[in-house]
């Protein structure tokens, strides 16, 4: 049974609304600022200027380190996207401690994407192999934990699965089935990794 038009923009509609949903920060790194900082170089150049500042850095873990009442975990951070998950492929900005209260088994965090939210507490000196680095410390409010996952990307499909026919000398206009609708036409589908709550 074909759907109308104005059927076709309601179920539209509601799906860029749940689309949009998608795209939303989790409550645990949500944060009580309208943006939080998460320019990490801006920071980095001048420390003193954000201490107290509510900020969100996000990527991976590459270091735990557990100690009495807190873990203090390296993280290797990477530009968020708008849902604040790190951009995978991008390279690393720079490397962050990040100190969450209690004890986090480390089998849980290591080579892990992680995002984090807390507050400037400063810098503080370590090494990133033989070299001495300033690692930006974060005191930890929440922090979510991505995980990698594979979904099937299908190639587009015609916009409509409905189409209007126009009239023409040996018929009138029709409103019916797009014959192209829910085919591939020849494109692979291809895998793509994201990153899931």
């Amino acid at each position: 049974m074909p759907i109308s038009r104005k059927g076709m923009s309601g179920a539209l509609l509601a799906c860029a609304m749940l689309l949009s949903g998608c795209v939303s920060v989790p409550d645990s790194i949500k944060g009580s600022s309208e943006l939080p900082q998460q320019d990490l170089l801006r920071v980095m150049n001048a420390p003193q200027l954000f201490v107290g500042q509510e900020s969100r850095f996000g990527g991976k873990v590459v270091k735990v380190t557990n100690l009495n009442g807190l873990t203090r975990v390296e993280i290797a951070t990477q530009p968020l996207d708008e849902s604040a998950r790190p951009r995978l492929g991008a390279a690393s900005v720079g490397r962050i401690f990040a100190d969450i209260r209690g004890f986090v088994d480390p089998v849980d965090l290591n080579n892990q994407y992680i995002t984090v939210l807390g507050n400037i507490k400063g810098t503080e000196k370590g090494d990133i192999g033989k070299a001495s680095y300033n690692f930006v410390v974060i005191d930890v409010r929440g922090y979510q934990r991505w995980h990698l996952t594979q979904q099937v990307m299908t190639p587009p499909q015609p916009i409509d699965p409905y189409i209007w026919y126009g009239p023409t000398r040996h018929r009138p206009g029709y409103w019916g089935p797009n014959p192209y609708w829910g085919m591939n036409l020849g494109q692979p589908a291809q895998v793509q990794t994201i990153l899931t709550e």
